[in-house]
């Protein structure tokens, strides 16, 4: 058990200990507003320009043409006009790596024959063979099918999850469960439709695998608060300063599963897409970093506090003011709870009687100069409760 002699003077060493008193729940206003601007930028985003979709979901041919012989994306676009193809709607990129450079050219369906001919004279343009072309073709309604299932596949996860908290936990919970990992498809879908970042099968993937990682640091979380929630049941603590503590208590191992995770994908993005080329890599790293930067602001800014406020609301006022600075930080090392009650003046004589009387409140209260006792309690007497006395059985 830390003593307030043992804390540590500066603040990553408070963090790095567990010694923290951030007022998770003061805060909580700024952090849902920020939630609802990232909602409201995602809708009239989507409204407004929607998503990049990319071949596989809008359907159309693809070629990987070898960047030979000078070939690229202005040789490409100069091809697809000499053969009567609109480059409107087309999507050409350049991609390299160490031992390849290919340039790759995505168009609307057309028939076969215009196809083999725009083969052919990738083929020439490029001075390769038309082997050493690259061409697929996927139909729009593939795309469709992959939707419904991601949708579908949407649709009874949040229902699982639902059911398992609310059963695990309580309602109250899952609501702030989802609510947190709504914020975090939102978020990610937001980041794609504003910088039109191209939306693929390994997206869709990726947005799926943020929805595990989003529920698992809540569910972190929510268990330190039930945990505390008993622990402090005799002294009818503030739900809102269950909260703050039980934040407290896990920031630190939040942060170190958020590193932890974060570190493969940005990985995945420098070595696997950068370096190496790899168009798929990138397509699923860029979505999972994204999602799970967000998922560590929604557990701590999102879920918790939309907790403490569902529960303040339906639950009965307490007397107790909320604990904050090194109140807070002692209920977090544990070195005991420190709290005011909330009270009226007493009048003025009453004040000197009892300054009279000995200076000081009966059970262990001070009375401060603003007129609100102070209760001091070790953290012992605090977790630890009489039992209660047996009822005499009638015979």
């Amino acid at each position: 058990m830390n003593r307030p002699d043992d804390i540590a003077s500066s603040g990553p060493g408070r963090l790095y200990r567990g010694q923290t008193a951030i007022d998770f729940y003061g805060a909580r206003r700024f952090g849902l507003i920020a939630a609802v601007v990232i909602v409201v930028v995602t809708t009239l985003s989507l409204l407004t320009q929607g998503l990049n979709l990319g071949l596989d979901f809008e359907g159309g041919q693809a070629w990987d043409v070898p960047a030979t012989n000078g070939f690229d994306p202005e040789a490409a676009e100069d091809v697809l006009q000499d053969n009567g193809v609109s480059i409107a709607g087309s999507k050409i990129q350049e991609r390299a790596s160490e031992t390849t450079s290919l340039v790759t050219v995505q168009i609307t369906e057309v028939s076969q024959q215009a196809a083999d001919r725009l083969t052919e004279a990738f083929a020439e343009a490029s001075g390769s063979t038309t082997d050493e072309v690259s061409f697929s073709f996927t139909s729009s309604s593939w795309g469709r099918d992959i939707t419904e299932k991601a949708v579908r596949a949407l649709v009874i996860f949040l229902a699982v999850v639902a059911v398992f908290i609310s059963i695990r936990f309580e309602w109250r919970m899952a609501v702030a469960a989802l609510a947190a990992m709504a914020h975090d498809v939102l978020f990610t879908v937001g980041v794609y439709t504003v910088f039109r970042f191209e939306v693929t099968p390994a997206t869709v993937i990726a947005f799926l695998t943020i929805l595990g990682y989003s529920l698992y640091d809540t569910i972190v979380v929510f268990d330190r608060v039930q945990e505390n929630e008993g622990r402090y049941a005799g002294v009818k603590m503030p739900y809102p300063d269950i909260v703050n503590i039980s934040m407290n208590q896990v920031m630190m191992r939040s942060i170190n599963t958020s590193v932890s995770s974060v570190i493969p994908v940005v990985s995945l993005l420098l070595v696997g897409a950068g370096i190496l080329g790899a168009q798929t890599l990138r397509e699923f790293a860029l979505a999972l970093f994204v999602g799970m930067v967000s998922g560590v602001y929604s557990s701590i800014f999102v879920a918790a506090p939309l907790l403490a406020t569902l529960r303040a609301s339906t639950g009965r006022p307490s007397r107790r003011e909320r604990l904050t600075g090194e109140e807070l930080r002692g209920a977090v090392v544990g070195a005991g709870v420190t709290g005011r009650v909330q009270t009226e003046r007493p009048p003025a004589d009453e004040d000197r009687r009892g300054d009279a009387e000995g200076g000081g409140a009966e059970g262990g209260e001070l009375v401060e100069p603003g007129g609100a006792p102070t209760i001091h309690q070790p953290v012992e007497r605090i977790l630890s409760h009489p039992p209660r006395p047996r009822k005499k059985k009638r015979r």
